[in-house]
Protein backbone atom coordinates (compact mmCIF):
# COMPACT_ATOMS: atom_id res chain seq x y z
CA UNK A 1 0.00 0.00 0.00
CA UNK A 2 1.27 3.50 -1.08
CA UNK A 3 1.83 5.06 2.25
CA UNK A 4 1.67 9.32 3.16
CA UNK A 5 5.42 10.40 3.19
CA UNK A 6 6.69 13.22 4.98
CA UNK A 7 9.63 15.44 4.81
CA UNK A 8 11.35 12.97 7.82
CA UNK A 9 11.31 10.40 5.39
CA UNK A 10 13.40 9.20 2.72
CA UNK A 11 13.14 11.22 -0.17
CA UNK A 12 14.61 8.39 -2.33
CA UNK A 13 12.04 6.34 -1.21
CA UNK A 14 9.13 8.69 -2.63
CA UNK A 15 11.11 9.15 -5.94
CA UNK A 16 11.12 5.50 -6.18
CA UNK A 17 7.37 5.21 -5.60
CA UNK A 18 6.35 8.53 -7.75
CA UNK A 19 8.79 6.50 -10.81
CA UNK A 20 7.25 3.13 -10.01
CA UNK A 21 3.97 3.98 -10.32
CA UNK A 22 4.52 6.05 -13.26
CA UNK A 23 6.16 3.73 -15.69
CA UNK A 24 3.77 0.76 -14.58
CA UNK A 25 1.12 3.16 -16.81
CA UNK A 26 3.97 3.76 -19.43
CA UNK A 27 4.50 0.06 -19.49
CA UNK A 28 0.71 -0.94 -19.71
CA UNK A 29 0.12 1.33 -23.13
CA UNK A 30 3.48 -0.39 -24.75
CA UNK A 31 1.91 -3.38 -26.72
CA UNK A 32 -0.59 -0.25 -28.13
CA UNK A 33 -0.59 1.24 -31.61
CA UNK A 34 -1.90 5.00 -31.51
CA UNK A 35 -4.76 4.36 -33.10
CA UNK A 36 -5.62 2.19 -30.37
CA UNK A 37 -5.50 4.72 -28.19
CA UNK A 38 -7.93 7.30 -29.25
CA UNK A 39 -10.96 5.65 -29.48
CA UNK A 40 -13.90 6.50 -27.14
CA UNK A 41 -16.13 3.64 -26.70
CA UNK A 42 -18.59 4.89 -24.64
CA UNK A 43 -19.53 7.84 -23.01
CA UNK A 44 -18.84 6.73 -19.72
CA UNK A 45 -15.75 5.43 -20.53
CA UNK A 46 -12.48 7.25 -21.69
CA UNK A 47 -9.74 6.61 -24.60
CA UNK A 48 -6.08 5.88 -23.62
CA UNK A 49 -4.76 8.72 -24.21
CA UNK A 50 -6.78 10.84 -21.90
CA UNK A 51 -5.68 8.73 -18.92
CA UNK A 52 -2.38 8.97 -19.53
CA UNK A 53 -2.72 12.70 -19.79
CA UNK A 54 -5.27 13.35 -16.71
CA UNK A 55 -3.15 11.65 -14.56
CA UNK A 56 -0.23 14.46 -15.54
CA UNK A 57 -2.67 16.87 -15.26
CA UNK A 58 -3.01 15.77 -11.77
CA UNK A 59 -0.14 16.16 -11.06
CA UNK A 60 0.93 19.47 -12.84
CA UNK A 61 -2.06 21.35 -11.26
CA UNK A 62 -2.92 19.73 -7.96
CA UNK A 63 0.78 19.84 -7.10
CA UNK A 64 3.45 21.84 -9.40
CA UNK A 65 1.24 25.03 -9.85
CA UNK A 66 0.18 24.70 -6.41
CA UNK A 67 3.79 24.65 -4.85
CA UNK A 68 4.75 28.13 -5.08
CA UNK A 69 7.70 27.22 -7.10
CA UNK A 70 9.25 28.17 -10.53
CA UNK A 71 7.26 25.90 -12.88
CA UNK A 72 6.03 26.50 -16.91
CA UNK A 73 3.29 25.19 -17.13
CA UNK A 74 3.20 22.58 -20.50
CA UNK A 75 0.08 24.08 -22.28
CA UNK A 76 -2.23 26.20 -20.86
CA UNK A 77 -4.83 24.63 -22.93
CA UNK A 78 -4.34 21.38 -21.62
CA UNK A 79 -6.13 22.54 -18.41
CA UNK A 80 -9.48 22.14 -19.56
CA UNK A 81 -8.76 19.64 -21.94
CA UNK A 82 -8.10 16.74 -18.84
CA UNK A 83 -9.36 18.43 -16.08
CA UNK A 84 -12.29 15.41 -14.91
CA UNK A 85 -14.83 17.10 -13.34
CA UNK A 86 -13.20 19.48 -11.07
CA UNK A 87 -15.44 22.48 -11.48
CA UNK A 88 -13.95 24.09 -8.80
CA UNK A 89 -10.67 24.25 -11.23
CA UNK A 90 -12.89 25.71 -14.14
CA UNK A 91 -15.38 23.82 -17.17
CA UNK A 92 -14.12 20.73 -17.57
CA UNK A 93 -14.33 19.29 -21.57
CA UNK A 94 -17.40 17.21 -22.17
CA UNK A 95 -15.96 13.54 -20.87
CA UNK A 96 -18.72 12.05 -23.72
CA UNK A 97 -16.88 14.33 -26.23
CA UNK A 98 -13.21 12.86 -25.10
CA UNK A 99 -13.02 10.76 -28.23
CA UNK A 100 -13.48 13.65 -30.68
CA UNK A 101 -9.87 14.61 -29.54
CA UNK A 102 -7.50 13.85 -32.15
CA UNK A 103 -4.86 16.64 -31.20
CA UNK A 104 -3.09 16.77 -29.12
CA UNK A 105 -1.79 13.85 -30.14
CA UNK A 106 0.00 10.25 -28.30
CA UNK A 107 3.31 11.82 -28.62
CA UNK A 108 2.12 15.19 -27.28
CA UNK A 109 0.75 13.67 -24.31
CA UNK A 110 4.07 11.70 -23.73
CA UNK A 111 5.92 14.95 -24.41
CA UNK A 112 3.72 16.59 -21.65
CA UNK A 113 4.52 12.87 -19.03
CA UNK A 114 8.05 13.93 -19.33
CA UNK A 115 7.78 17.39 -18.95
CA UNK A 116 5.75 17.04 -15.52
CA UNK A 117 7.88 14.23 -14.77
CA UNK A 118 10.87 16.41 -14.71
CA UNK A 119 9.71 18.88 -13.09
CA UNK A 120 8.11 17.23 -10.16
CA UNK A 121 11.72 15.01 -9.61
CA UNK A 122 13.40 18.46 -9.44
CA UNK A 123 10.69 19.54 -6.58
CA UNK A 124 10.95 16.70 -4.69
CA UNK A 125 14.70 16.11 -4.97
CA UNK A 126 16.00 20.31 -4.43
CA UNK A 127 12.87 21.63 -2.28
CA UNK A 128 13.09 22.05 1.71
CA UNK A 129 12.01 19.59 3.86
CA UNK A 130 8.92 21.87 4.69
CA UNK A 131 7.94 22.65 0.95
CA UNK A 132 8.23 18.48 0.77
CA UNK A 133 6.28 17.83 3.53
CA UNK A 134 3.07 20.57 2.45
CA UNK A 135 3.23 18.24 -1.17
CA UNK A 136 3.94 14.79 -0.06
CA UNK A 137 -0.13 13.86 0.76
CA UNK A 138 -0.91 15.16 -2.25
CA UNK A 139 1.80 13.69 -4.08
CA UNK A 140 0.30 10.71 -2.39
CA UNK A 141 -3.04 10.98 -3.65
CA UNK A 142 -2.07 11.63 -7.01
CA UNK A 143 0.18 8.52 -6.63
CA UNK A 144 -3.41 6.22 -5.65
CA UNK A 145 -5.23 8.22 -8.07
CA UNK A 146 -2.71 7.13 -10.96
CA UNK A 147 -3.23 3.69 -9.82
CA UNK A 148 -6.92 3.93 -10.11
CA UNK A 149 -6.70 5.22 -13.47
CA UNK A 150 -4.38 1.95 -14.43
CA UNK A 151 -7.15 -0.24 -13.93
CA UNK A 152 -9.34 2.10 -15.83
CA UNK A 153 -7.34 2.18 -19.10
CA UNK A 154 -7.39 -1.63 -19.50
CA UNK A 155 -11.11 -1.49 -18.65
CA UNK A 156 -11.55 1.15 -21.04
CA UNK A 157 -9.19 -0.34 -23.33
CA UNK A 158 -10.80 -4.16 -22.70
CA UNK A 159 -14.06 -2.27 -24.01
CA UNK A 160 -12.59 -0.62 -27.11
CA UNK A 161 -10.99 -4.07 -28.24
CA UNK A 162 -14.38 -6.06 -27.95
CA UNK A 163 -16.56 -3.61 -30.21
CA UNK A 164 -13.54 -4.07 -32.92
CA UNK A 165 -14.89 -7.00 -35.34
CA UNK A 166 -11.40 -8.29 -35.76
CA UNK A 167 -11.75 -9.14 -31.93
CA UNK A 168 -7.68 -8.07 -31.29
CA UNK A 169 -5.69 -9.26 -28.15
CA UNK A 170 -4.30 -6.68 -26.05
CA UNK A 171 -1.53 -9.40 -25.32
CA UNK A 172 -2.00 -13.35 -26.24
CA UNK A 173 -0.92 -15.05 -23.22
CA UNK A 174 -1.64 -18.87 -22.52
CA UNK A 175 -4.53 -20.04 -20.38
CA UNK A 176 -3.87 -22.54 -17.82
CA UNK A 177 -6.46 -25.45 -18.25
CA UNK A 178 -10.14 -25.81 -17.00
CA UNK A 179 -9.66 -27.37 -13.41
CA UNK A 180 -12.94 -28.42 -11.07
CA UNK A 181 -14.39 -25.77 -8.53
CA UNK A 182 -14.70 -26.94 -4.97
CA UNK A 183 -17.95 -27.07 -3.57
CA UNK A 184 -19.17 -24.21 -1.00
CA UNK A 185 -18.04 -24.85 1.88
CA UNK A 186 -19.54 -21.22 3.99
CA UNK A 187 -17.26 -19.05 6.40
CA UNK A 188 -19.00 -18.25 9.53
CA UNK A 189 -19.27 -15.24 11.55
CA UNK A 190 -20.64 -14.18 14.76
CA UNK A 191 -21.58 -10.48 14.40
CA UNK A 192 -21.84 -8.39 17.16
CA UNK A 193 -20.17 -4.75 17.37
CA UNK A 194 -17.38 -4.45 15.08
CA UNK A 195 -15.16 -1.62 13.79
CA UNK A 196 -14.94 -0.54 10.28
CA UNK A 197 -13.29 2.27 8.06
CA UNK A 198 -9.92 2.88 7.56
CA UNK A 199 -8.14 3.38 11.12
CA UNK A 200 -6.07 7.12 11.49
CA UNK A 201 -2.18 6.75 10.01
CA UNK A 202 -1.27 5.68 6.79
CA UNK A 203 -2.64 6.52 3.26
CA UNK A 204 -6.84 5.99 2.69
CA UNK A 205 -8.83 7.50 1.06
CA UNK A 206 -11.81 10.09 2.34
CA UNK A 207 -14.78 7.59 1.96
CA UNK A 208 -13.18 5.04 3.98
CA UNK A 209 -13.35 7.42 7.00
CA UNK A 210 -13.92 8.06 9.56
CA UNK A 211 -13.30 4.30 11.30
CA UNK A 212 -16.51 3.35 13.29
CA UNK A 213 -18.61 0.56 14.87
CA UNK A 214 -21.39 -1.30 13.18
CA UNK A 215 -23.93 -3.83 14.61
CA UNK A 216 -23.90 -6.85 12.82
CA UNK A 217 -26.36 -10.00 12.93
CA UNK A 218 -24.44 -13.36 12.61
CA UNK A 219 -23.97 -14.19 8.80
CA UNK A 220 -22.15 -16.38 6.49
CA UNK A 221 -20.28 -16.04 3.05
CA UNK A 222 -19.41 -18.00 0.40
CA UNK A 223 -15.52 -19.20 0.21
CA UNK A 224 -15.33 -17.68 -3.41
CA UNK A 225 -16.55 -15.70 -5.73
CA UNK A 226 -19.89 -17.07 -8.38
CA UNK A 227 -18.29 -18.77 -11.16
CA UNK A 228 -18.85 -18.65 -14.80
CA UNK A 229 -20.39 -22.41 -14.23
CA UNK A 230 -22.70 -21.20 -11.28
CA UNK A 231 -23.75 -18.59 -13.42
CA UNK A 232 -24.51 -20.35 -16.40
CA UNK A 233 -26.64 -23.02 -14.53
CA UNK A 234 -29.11 -19.36 -13.73
CA UNK A 235 -29.13 -18.45 -17.57
CA UNK A 236 -30.18 -22.06 -18.36
CA UNK A 237 -32.89 -21.89 -15.53
CA UNK A 238 -34.32 -19.01 -17.95
CA UNK A 239 -32.77 -16.34 -15.15
CA UNK A 240 -33.16 -13.60 -17.95
CA UNK A 241 -36.46 -13.96 -18.56
CA UNK A 242 -37.84 -14.76 -14.52
CA UNK A 243 -39.00 -11.01 -13.89
CA UNK A 244 -39.95 -12.40 -10.38
CA UNK A 245 -35.99 -12.61 -9.83
CA UNK A 246 -34.91 -8.64 -10.78
CA UNK A 247 -35.69 -5.46 -9.10
CA UNK A 248 -37.76 -3.68 -11.38
CA UNK A 249 -34.94 -1.14 -12.82
CA UNK A 250 -32.84 -4.21 -13.30
CA UNK A 251 -35.98 -5.88 -15.41
CA UNK A 252 -36.86 -3.25 -17.29
CA UNK A 253 -32.88 -2.80 -18.33
CA UNK A 254 -33.12 -6.37 -19.48
CA UNK A 255 -36.11 -6.22 -21.53
CA UNK A 256 -34.62 -2.96 -23.33
CA UNK A 257 -30.98 -3.99 -24.51
CA UNK A 258 -31.33 -7.89 -25.06
CA UNK A 259 -29.26 -8.80 -22.02
CA UNK A 260 -28.86 -12.90 -21.90
CA UNK A 261 -25.12 -13.66 -20.58
CA UNK A 262 -22.49 -11.20 -18.86
CA UNK A 263 -20.95 -8.67 -20.72
CA UNK A 264 -18.55 -9.97 -23.37
CA UNK A 265 -19.93 -13.10 -23.38
CA UNK A 266 -21.19 -14.02 -26.74
CA UNK A 267 -22.94 -17.79 -28.36
CA UNK A 268 -25.47 -20.01 -27.18
CA UNK A 269 -26.34 -22.86 -24.59
CA UNK A 270 -24.31 -25.58 -26.56
CA UNK A 271 -21.02 -23.04 -26.65
CA UNK A 272 -19.92 -19.55 -24.97
CA UNK A 273 -17.45 -17.97 -25.71
CA UNK A 274 -16.31 -14.46 -23.86
CA UNK A 275 -13.77 -11.57 -25.23
CA UNK A 276 -11.06 -10.87 -23.13
CA UNK A 277 -7.66 -9.06 -23.11
CA UNK A 278 -6.12 -11.97 -24.51
CA UNK A 279 -8.71 -12.60 -27.35
CA UNK A 280 -11.75 -14.13 -28.13
CA UNK A 281 -12.13 -17.65 -25.69
CA UNK A 282 -14.56 -20.54 -24.46
CA UNK A 283 -15.55 -19.34 -20.89
CA UNK A 284 -14.17 -20.99 -18.15
CA UNK A 285 -17.00 -22.52 -16.23
CA UNK A 286 -13.85 -22.30 -12.88
CA UNK A 287 -13.70 -18.67 -13.44
CA UNK A 288 -15.27 -16.16 -11.29
CA UNK A 289 -18.11 -14.65 -13.07
CA UNK A 290 -17.14 -10.74 -13.51
CA UNK A 291 -18.65 -7.83 -16.22
CA UNK A 292 -22.08 -8.58 -14.25
CA UNK A 293 -23.90 -5.35 -13.22
CA UNK A 294 -25.39 -5.09 -9.70
CA UNK A 295 -29.09 -5.90 -11.49
CA UNK A 296 -27.55 -9.22 -12.39
CA UNK A 297 -25.57 -9.94 -9.54
CA UNK A 298 -28.74 -9.45 -7.16
CA UNK A 299 -31.05 -11.52 -9.42
CA UNK A 300 -28.64 -14.42 -9.12
CA UNK A 301 -28.55 -14.28 -5.46
CA UNK A 302 -32.55 -14.26 -5.34
CA UNK A 303 -32.37 -17.17 -7.52
CA UNK A 304 -30.12 -19.35 -5.50
CA UNK A 305 -32.01 -18.14 -2.45
CA UNK A 306 -29.14 -16.27 -1.27
CA UNK A 307 -28.35 -12.68 -0.93
CA UNK A 308 -25.80 -10.33 -1.36
CA UNK A 309 -23.19 -9.38 1.74
CA UNK A 310 -23.45 -5.33 2.81
CA UNK A 311 -20.15 -4.20 2.92
CA UNK A 312 -19.85 -3.75 6.40
CA UNK A 313 -20.01 -7.51 6.76
CA UNK A 314 -17.30 -8.31 3.99
CA UNK A 315 -15.10 -5.81 5.20
CA UNK A 316 -15.59 -7.61 8.84
CA UNK A 317 -14.84 -11.18 6.88
CA UNK A 318 -11.90 -9.50 4.70
CA UNK A 319 -10.01 -7.97 7.63
CA UNK A 320 -7.45 -10.45 7.75
CA UNK A 321 -7.53 -11.59 4.25
CA UNK A 322 -4.03 -11.64 2.36
CA UNK A 323 -4.03 -10.26 -1.02
CA UNK A 324 -3.48 -13.59 -2.44
CA UNK A 325 -5.69 -13.60 -5.70
CA UNK A 326 -4.76 -11.81 -8.98
CA UNK A 327 -3.45 -8.44 -9.20
CA UNK A 328 -2.68 -5.98 -12.09
CA UNK A 329 1.09 -6.78 -11.66
CA UNK A 330 0.37 -10.61 -12.08
CA UNK A 331 0.39 -9.40 -16.04
CA UNK A 332 -3.15 -12.01 -16.99
CA UNK A 333 -5.65 -8.92 -16.65
CA UNK A 334 -7.76 -11.95 -16.38
CA UNK A 335 -9.94 -13.27 -13.57
CA UNK A 336 -8.13 -17.09 -12.69
CA UNK A 337 -9.78 -19.67 -10.92
CA UNK A 338 -9.56 -20.52 -7.31
CA UNK A 339 -6.04 -21.70 -6.70
CA UNK A 340 -7.11 -24.11 -3.68
CA UNK A 341 -9.84 -24.92 -1.73
CA UNK A 342 -9.95 -22.81 1.85
CA UNK A 343 -10.26 -24.62 4.99
CA UNK A 344 -13.22 -25.40 6.05
CA UNK A 345 -14.72 -21.86 7.07
CA UNK A 346 -11.95 -19.79 5.51
CA UNK A 347 -12.95 -17.68 2.79
CA UNK A 348 -10.70 -17.46 -0.67
CA UNK A 349 -9.97 -14.47 -3.37
CA UNK A 350 -11.93 -11.97 -1.09
CA UNK A 351 -8.94 -9.65 -2.33
CA UNK A 352 -8.10 -9.87 -6.39
CA UNK A 353 -9.63 -11.18 -9.70
CA UNK A 354 -13.03 -9.75 -9.44
CA UNK A 355 -14.66 -6.97 -7.51
CA UNK A 356 -17.67 -8.08 -5.49
CA UNK A 357 -21.26 -6.02 -5.43
CA UNK A 358 -22.45 -5.53 -1.96
CA UNK A 359 -25.93 -4.84 -0.65
CA UNK A 360 -25.13 -1.16 0.32
CA UNK A 361 -25.46 2.55 -0.87
CA UNK A 362 -22.45 4.33 -1.65
CA UNK A 363 -23.13 6.96 1.01
CA UNK A 364 -21.05 8.79 3.63
CA UNK A 365 -19.72 7.39 6.51
CA UNK A 366 -20.98 8.76 9.67
CA UNK A 367 -18.99 11.85 10.36
CA UNK A 368 -17.54 11.70 6.67
CA UNK A 369 -15.39 14.71 5.67
CA UNK A 370 -14.11 15.17 2.34
CA UNK A 371 -10.00 15.37 1.52
CA UNK A 372 -9.82 19.80 2.01
CA UNK A 373 -9.70 21.89 -1.12
CA UNK A 374 -10.18 21.31 -4.67
CA UNK A 375 -10.13 17.17 -3.73
CA UNK A 376 -13.27 17.65 -2.12
CA UNK A 377 -14.49 16.91 -5.25
CA UNK A 378 -12.93 13.85 -5.47
CA UNK A 379 -15.29 11.10 -3.66
CA UNK A 380 -17.84 13.28 -1.90
CA UNK A 381 -20.14 14.36 -4.51
CA UNK A 382 -20.89 11.19 -6.24
CA UNK A 383 -22.23 9.64 -2.67
CA UNK A 384 -25.78 9.58 -4.56
CA UNK A 385 -27.43 6.41 -6.63
CA UNK A 386 -24.49 4.34 -6.39
CA UNK A 387 -23.69 0.77 -5.18
CA UNK A 388 -20.45 -0.43 -3.21
CA UNK A 389 -18.27 -3.05 -4.60
CA UNK A 390 -15.10 -4.63 -2.52
CA UNK A 391 -11.97 -6.61 -3.14
CA UNK A 392 -10.41 -5.27 -6.28
CA UNK A 393 -9.78 -6.91 -9.31
CA UNK A 394 -7.39 -8.88 -11.57
CA UNK A 395 -6.11 -5.48 -13.10
CA UNK A 396 -6.45 -3.42 -9.89
CA UNK A 397 -2.66 -2.74 -8.40
CA UNK A 398 -1.63 -4.95 -5.61
CA UNK A 399 0.24 -2.16 -3.35
CA UNK A 400 -3.44 -0.06 -3.92
CA UNK A 401 -5.72 -1.90 -2.56
CA UNK A 402 -6.85 -2.44 1.29
CA UNK A 403 -9.72 -4.15 2.72
CA UNK A 404 -11.08 -0.81 3.35
CA UNK A 405 -11.19 0.35 -0.06
CA UNK A 406 -14.43 0.87 -1.00
CA UNK A 407 -15.13 1.28 -4.94
CA UNK A 408 -18.59 1.97 -6.10
CA UNK A 409 -20.42 1.98 -9.55
CA UNK A 410 -23.94 2.59 -10.98
CA UNK A 411 -25.86 -0.71 -10.83
CA UNK A 412 -26.70 -0.52 -14.85
CA UNK A 413 -22.98 -0.86 -15.14
CA UNK A 414 -20.89 -4.05 -15.82
CA UNK A 415 -17.77 -3.32 -18.00
CA UNK A 416 -15.35 -3.30 -15.06
CA UNK A 417 -14.49 -6.43 -13.54
CA UNK A 418 -17.38 -6.65 -10.81
CA UNK A 419 -18.57 -10.26 -9.99
CA UNK A 420 -20.29 -11.28 -6.58
CA UNK A 421 -20.03 -13.38 -3.86
CA UNK A 422 -23.41 -15.09 -1.84
CA UNK A 423 -24.27 -14.56 1.93
CA UNK A 424 -26.59 -15.90 4.31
Amino acid sequence: MTRIFTAADNRGELLREYWRVRFATESLVEPLEPEDMVVQAMPEASPTKWHLAHTTWFFEQMVLVRSGTPYVVFDDRYHALFNSYYESLGDPYPRERRGLLSRPTVRDILEYRRHVDEALIELLETASNALVEEVAPTVTIGLHHEQQHQELLLMDLKLVLARNPLRPAYLDRPRASFRPVPPLKWGAFEGGRVEVGASAGGFAFDNERPRHAVLLAPFELAPRPVTNGEYRTFMADDGYRRPELWLAEGWDLVQREGWRAPLYWEGDATRWRMMTLGGLRDVDPSEPVSHVSYYEADAYATWSGYRLPTEQEWEHAAREASAAGTFLEDGDYHPAPLRAAPADGKLGQLLGDVWEWTASPYVPYPGYRPFEGELAEYNGKFMVNQMVLRGGCCVTPRQHLRPTYRNFYYPHQRWMFAGLRLAR
